[in-house]
């Protein structure tokens, strides 16, 4: 496939090594996210007038979905603020690493690594989206637990355990920066094999080395490979959308399970969020009651039971259609490379959903982010009532069929035959009928 490096210019390699523009970058996320728990403590109760809850579940979620994935795969972890102050204390410095060093640097267990613990987070999201996707205070102590969490981990395990091993969000982007058009790699395997010193492992805070990365899942374009490299052998390459999806390509089964998650999500979020059930989104919304525990039952058997069987099903009937004899295991490994596009575009169409109906909220809360009557900078305090049109309509189910179309294609590519490909094929569009449901009626 073809791959065009921004490093061959040689301002862009500037910029790209300096770590001052990125940490500028950084700074100001910082400071977006300390301004957001402060708005979500002491601000309006009101969710539509806070800023907490229209900066980060309508601006900065949509813009991930609709931006940083698609078209830059984990960019937004390279200027994510929540590891920074762990990363400062392990590397015993703020942009270059110092001398005195924090942290016990032990490593991360074994048993719980991959991308597990992340889809159970993703799932306590899901069960609990109603909530805080609404109240501002949730949002803020949900937030600061976070910071606080991975500033403890990095204290005592190696580089970022926490963004590694249990962001939720960061699960998310690593599964969907698969399809994205951006990735480091090497650009001469036998220079990096012939170099004894490591300089870019022993740099990188994700723990991965260049001329081993054959997925962009795990890599967060930090660029601290790209720094020390001292033979310039790191390359920053634009290239086809879904590169990582191929047949040769290893995946692993928490992957899948992470995958069908990210599945369960998006048909729940668009029920209680887009659907026409009330008492759906209201049992959401009473955590604790009768109707909550029932609308959680639920949910879990969706995304635990019912969607990851009716997958398994599938690849199971795909396997005993190809020549190759692989494990189960295996084939839901193998195969959970097409939930990665259909899942992208399901989020980005219901992503659309209510960007368009919400983001009028946008410039009100900017004027008063507290929600304490402010009216900084001339804006309107007062937001404008939003509605559905055609067009965002017409544009979700363009989207759902550009997913379904890119998900036959990676599962075509992925499969032996034709013929093999097609219980995918099944699920697939089986899943983009259901979203078209609740999304469009």
């Amino acid at each position: 496939m073809t791959r065009f490096d921004l490093t061959r210019f040689p301002k862009v390699n500037a910029v790209l090594r300096n770590r001052w523009p990125q940490f500028l970058l950084r700074a100001i996320t910082l400071a977006g996210f300390t301004f957001t728990i402060l708005a979500g403590l002491f601000g309006s109760a009101v969710g539509s007038h806070n800023f907490a809850i229209i900066f980060v579940w309508i601006a900065w979620w949509s813009a991930l979905k609709l931006f940083f994935i698609p078209f830059g795969g984990r960019s937004w972890c390279s200027i994510c603020p929540i590891p920074m102050a762990g990363e400062w204390l392990q590397r015993g410095g703020i942009l270059e690493p110092g001398k005195k060093k924090v942290g016990l640097g032990k490593r991360w267990p074994r048993f719980l690594r991959g991308n597990w613990l992340q889809a159970f987070g993703f799932l306590m999201i899901g069960l609990f989206s109603a909530v805080t996707l609404t109240s501002a205070k949730i949002t803020a102590i949900v937030l600061l637990a976070i910071i606080l969490l991975s500033l403890l981990l990095s204290l005592i395990f190696e580089r970022r355990a926490f963004c590694n091993y249990l962001c939720p969000i960061g699960g998310f982007t690593g599964l969907y920066a698969q399809a994205g058009p951006v990735e480091v790699r090497v650009k001469e395997a036998e220079v990096c094999a012939a170099h004894s010193e490591k300089l870019c492992y022993d740099a990188c805070p994700w723990g991965q080395y260049p001329l081993a990365l054959k997925s962009s899942a795990n890599c967060g374009l930090c660029m601290e490979c790209l720094r020390v490299c001292p033979k310039d052998n790191i390359a920053v390459n634009l290239r086809p959308w879904g590169s990582d999806l191929q047949a040769d390509t290893r995946h692993n089964l928490s992957e899948a399970f992470l995958g069908l998650v990210m599945l369960a999500s998006a048909l729940v979020d668009s029920a209680i969020f887009s659907g026409p059930w009330g008492n759906l989104k209201m049992a959401a919304y009473n955590i604790g009651s009768r109707d909550w525990f029932l609308f959680a039952g639920i949910f879990l058997v969706a995304a635990l039971i019912l969607l990851p069987g009716f997958y398994a099903l599938c690849v199971s009937w795909a396997s005993k259609l190809g020549e190759k004899r692989r494990t189960l295991q295996k084939a839901l490994a193998h195969y959970s490379q097409a939930l990665v596009p259909l899942g992208l575009m399901a989020w980005i169409a219901f992503t659309i959903s209510f960007a368009f109906v919400k983001f009028a909220y946008v410039l009100p809360v900017i004027a008063d982010p507290l929600g304490w009557g402010w009216n900084l900078i001339g804006l309107q305090s007062k937001a404008g009532v939003g509605q559905s049109s055609a067009f965002s309509l017409i544009l979700q189910v363009i989207v759902l069929a550009a997913g379904l179309f890119w998900t036959t294609r990676v599962t075509r590519r992925i499969s032996e035959s034709n013929r093999q490909s097609l219980p995918l094929i099944l699920f697939s569009s089986a899943f983009t009928l259901g979203m078209l449901w609740l999304l469009i009626g």
